[in-house]
């Protein structure tokens, strides 16, 4: 009997749809779970006649495989990992590959990968993006780790991912964790693209008075514009979906927003590499405020009257408005994400393809959109860019945008509507385009209470110097480094 081409362990929704997907592009699928019985349910029910073998051991489930043998998990990050990781290499042979495919966190994907490869088999940490619907028809794959292993899933992975333009959304990214930190960053950036989205809502039905149902035929037009996506086009049908009773069903939805912890990561590892990732940390922020809601109910009563400015301008002229300001804000939330991503890449000693992350997050994922492409163009023209915003594309793009952002943003504080990922959105971009920032004040303060000395403008960077600011301090500084 011929042997399985991958093993997979885990049967819930999405270890399913993989293994179907696996099977239907012509693969043989060994699978495991650690409740057997849903092994049997799952061979005898929905995988009944297909090439996937039902195993109810590790040690069968190795068996059943070709060598190399290749296994992927898709179990909860975590601890789950680390101990489904021992006991697999107790049942596998040198040269065997391990894949983690669930959201684990890069710097433990980092110490999984050496822990592995010591034991002398190959390791592989993959971003798996699309959801359910993803998983069975094509999602995005991000595979990091040994670079030997790619090889061997190259054909399964690049066959079950999505396709676009005829590419598969599949590429190798990088050495250990890179993989999952490129997945890290893709859900930091799907977190800001949906507040961006909740924002622009929000102006449309609190500062224009709009109904769910016109909100629609909004949404439904942006997503014929660069806007095209597929949280665009979700948020059209949602809006258009009616309860039992025909109202719109987004109106009943209690307005606290859960979290998994990606978009946490990514702020986490911001900090760490000290990129201003504003929008990201808002979206992560918004999410955090909008659990209070116990709290916001008690503040709303307090602070019935918020002095807000009633909106009186061209309705119409201002949904246009929302839409570049959306637009030039989700530029931005690109922008820093690819610049965390580009500083780690040198922290961690990762070889990253920009353009090629661009094309693999084109389809099956959640932030797949038609925008992509031009980052993936901008990426060709310089591999070396710095910063998307340096781009001639982005640069004449934001510049052309730049009226409306700053109006939405305007009219939402007069309104008191809070937009938090439209406005650092902005913040940011007078930052990064304004040549003098009030640092050097902030660089005096700190010289002035912490001898934490300062660089000069009339003299060249890499001399520092301290004040003896009131005369009673001294000459001694304090010696200089970045937490």
């Amino acid at each position: 009997m011929k042997k399985a081409d991958i093993g997979l362990i885990g049967l819930a929704v999405m270890g399913e749809n993989l293994v179907m997907n696996m099977e239907s592009k012509g693969f043989t699928v060994a699978v495991y779970n650690r409740t057997t019985e849903k092994v049997d349910n799952f061979v005898n029910g929905r995988a009944k006649g297909k090439n996937i073998v039902g195993c109810h051991t590790l040690k069968q489930l190795a068996s059943n495989l070709e060598k190399p043998r290749k296994v992927m998990m898709m179990v909860k990050a975590g601890s789950a990992v680390d101990s489904l990781i021992d006991q697999l290499l107790e049942v596998l042979e040198p040269g065997d590959i391990i894949i983690d495919g669930g959201n684990s966190h890069f710097p433990d994907t980092i110490r999984r990968c050496k822990y592995v490869e010591e034991k002398g088999l190959l390791y592989v940490g993959t971003g798996v993006s699309g959801g359910e619907e993803g998983a069975l028809k094509g999602p995005s794959l991000m595979p990091g780790g040994s670079p030997e292993a790619w090889q061997y899933i190259k054909p399964i992975f690049q066959s079950i991912s999505a396709k676009a333009d005829g590419a598969p959304c599949c590429d190798w990214v990088g050495e250990n964790g890179a993989g999952h930190f490129v997945k890290m960053v893709h859900n930091g950036i799907e977190y800001g693209d949906m507040q961006l989205i909740c924002e622009a809502y929000s102006l449309m039905k609190d500062v224009l008075g709009m109904s769910a149902d016109e909100m629609h035929e909004v949404f439904a037009e942006w997503n014929k514009t660069e806007l095209d996506s597929y949280l665009i086009e979700i948020t059209r049908d949602i809006l258009s979906f009616k309860d039992r009773d025909g109202q719109p069903l987004v109106d009943k939805i209690l307005d606290t927003a859960g979290q998994k912890g990606t978009g946490k990561w990514t702020g986490i590892a911001a900090l760490d590499e000290g990129v201003p990732l504003t929008l990201i940390g808002e979206s992560v922020f918004s999410r955090c405020l909008s659990a209070m809601k116990e709290d916001r109910v008690l503040a709303s009563k307090k602070f019935t009257d918020k002095h807000a400015a009633q909106f009186k301008g061209d309705k119409k002229e201002f949904i246009e408005d929302i839409r570049r300001a959306l637009y030039a804000s989700k530029i931005i939330s690109y922008a820093q994400g690819y610049t965390l991503m580009r500083t780690a890449a040198k922290t961690y000693g990762w070889n990253l393809n920009y353009g090629g992350i661009a094309l693999m997050w084109r389809g099956g994922c959640i932030i797949r959109s038609v925008f992509l492409g031009k980052i993936k163009e901008a990426y060709d023209i310089n591999p070396e860019l710095s910063n998307l915003l340096l781009d001639n594309y982005f640069s004449a793009t934001i510049d052309s945008l730049v009226p409306s952002w700053r109006k939405v943003v305007a009219q939402a504080v007069l309104s008191g509507v809070p937009v938090p990922a439209f406005a650092s959105a902005l913040s940011y971009f007078d930052g990064y385009t304004s040549e003098r920032l009030p640092a050097n004040l902030l660089q005096a303060q700190r010289d002035y209470f912490g001898a934490h000395t300062y660089e000069r403008v009339d003299l060249p960077r890499g001399q520092f110097f301290h004040t003896n600011w009131t005369g009673e301090g001294g000459s001694t500084s304090a010696s200089t480094y970045n937490a």
